[in-house]
Parts: structure tokens; sequence; C-alpha cells
């Protein structure tokens, strides 16, 4: 499936001589949406392969990735179970539910939600941890929290299309590290990667070489994450807003939102030589934004408009 390209068109980007595009990978599915699309595809397909019953997998309270697997479950025929970290939304699912419109979403998809500690939660990939779930779900394959495995990498090698090699830049926001990974795989060398990291630390450049990417054209831009991850600020709400106002497209504030607004920032700093062509993955993650306004109506914060 090859998604669509859109050209961003505002004044400073002419002034600046630099082409932007946006390639639309939240449009591939309504809920399985961006790079969960495309990491959870040969996943599903191997689970398939060996009869598996349950989809078992890891994440936050509002994680993309576990509302996708529960949606692709639904979908394609296996019970889903989501090991959520925070044992305490469990203490109370009705009112977690009613608060939590990512969980409840998944709960609508079926999912059977497994509430851990925090200090339990980071056993996640330890290979006894993951035994007990085995034994807990017979016949059940196992995703890692975010999805990243080699099979997600696969599918993230897909998003970039024979046409996309005439950039000279691409860049993707960062979590775990399968999409960046999968783009750089399927690059050219004359191509600069450019990679927002969501998260705060100085760490992330490990975690993608701890992936192998096939290339070295890549580098992780840090500074644009708001705080860290699940973080953001007043002007990034303010300029997801104003983008979507502009170009009707809708930006994640965990992912997309932090990448474009580093990449606007990079532009008026002139980062990018002239005559530049930049195209910005959208890796979908647009459910979150319901979460995220309830926070920011809490705290009385400018809200996303949807």
């Amino acid at each position: 499936m090859i998604s669509e390209n859109i050209e961003i068109k505002t004044p400073f980007l002419s002034d600046k001589e630099v082409r932007l595009f946006v390639k639309r990978e939240d449009l591939l599915h309504p809920v399985i949406s961006g790079n969960k699309y495309r990491k959870l595809k040969y996943n599903l397909e191997k689970a398939a392969q060996q009869n598996k019953e349950y989809l078992v997998t890891f994440g936050g309270a509002y994680s993309n990735h576990i509302l996708a697997t529960a949606c692709a479950g639904k979908a394609y025929g296996f019970k889903t179970v989501g090991v959520i970290r925070g044992e305490e939304l469990g203490h109370d699912i009705e009112k977690t539910l009613q608060q939590n419109p990512t969980l409840k979403k998944a709960d609508q998809f079926g999912m059977e939600f497994l509430f851990v500690s925090r200090a339990d939660y980071q056993q996640k990939n330890h290979p006894t941890f993951v035994s007990s779930l085995s034994k807990k779900y017979e016949n059940s394959y196992v995703l890692p929290e975010g999805g990243t495995n080699p099979l997600a990498i696969k599918g993230c090698e897909e998003i970039l299309s024979e046409k996309d090699k005439a950039f000279t830049h691409v860049c993707c926001a960062m979590g775990t590290g399968g999409t960046v990974t999968g783009i750089i795989n399927s690059s050219v060398l004359t191509q600069n990667i450019l990679i927002f990291p969501s998260l705060k630390g100085n760490w992330m450049a490990e975690e993608i070489k701890q992936l192998k990417p096939n290339k070295q054209n890549w580098e992780v831009v840090s500074g644009y994450h708001c705080g860290g991850y699940g973080k953001v600020s007043e002007e990034l709400i303010t300029f997801i807003n104003a983008f979507k106002s502009h170009h009707n497209i809708l930006l994640d504030p965990i992912y997309t939102g932090k990448m474009m607004f580093g990449l606007y920032d990079l532009i008026k700093r002139n980062h990018f030589k002239k005559g530049s062509t930049v195209l910005a993955i959208h890796t979908g993650g647009i459910q979150g934004i319901e979460g995220m306004n309830r926070r920011l109506k809490q705290k009385n914060k400018t809200m996303i408009h949807e």
C-alpha cells in the first residue's frame, strides 16, 4: 500500500527555497494507521501462519500500539491482551475506561487488560516474564512494546516508495526505533534521514544502532521533545492548531507534531540548503489527541482543534 505525498505550501518555505511534503501514512486505516499498520502487517501474517489464538503486547494507558493491536485482533480473528503499565488503573476498571478513550476503544474491540506495576512492567522484555505470559495465555503471539521487532522493521521498509528516493531529506519521529530503522533501510545513500525523538535523553542513537540499520545516512535531532514523552508545550499546541488551520492536516502531539515543529524550526534556521526537497512522514497517532485534550482541559490549557 502506497500513501499519498502532499506538498506544504507556505511563504516561508518559498523564501527559504525548500520544498516540503508530508507522506500521509495516517490515512492508511482509520484505527490501525501509520507506522502501526506497517509494524503489524508481517507480524499478523506470521501469527496466522502459526495458528496463534492470542496477540499479547505491552503499552502505556494511551498507547497507539495497544489500540492498533486491539483493532487488528478484532479484524483478523485473534483474541488480544494488553499488558498495561500502572496497576492502579485496574482497581476500578469502569472508571478507568470512562476516563481513558484509548483503553475504552481497545476494550470495545475485545481486548483483555492485564494491569501491572511499573516495576513489573520494566520486566517486559525479560524471558521469564514473557514466558509467564505465554503460559497464562496459551498459544499466544507476543509483540513487544511499540511493536518493534524484525518483522515490524520489514513492514516499515515499505513506507518509502520508489518515487520517494528523489527527496534529499526524509524526516520521521521516533519512539522505539523500528519505524526509523525501516526507513533508513529502504532509503538511498544520498538521502539524509533526520530522526526526531519523542523521548528525552541522549540514548536514542544507541537504540537505533541496536536495531542494525543498513546505512549510516541518519542523524538524531534532539531538543524538540518538549520535556519528554507525553509532554507538550503551549508553543507546540499552538503550532499544531495553526498547521491544521493552514493545511488541513491534523498532527498528533506525541510524535508527528513534535517532528514537524522541529522541522519548521530547522528550516527557519537555514539547516537545509536551497533547493532541498524534504519528505516528512506522518506516522498517525491521531487517536491520542482526545486523551491529551482531556489532560489539557483539566489544566485550563489550550486544546488541540480536531
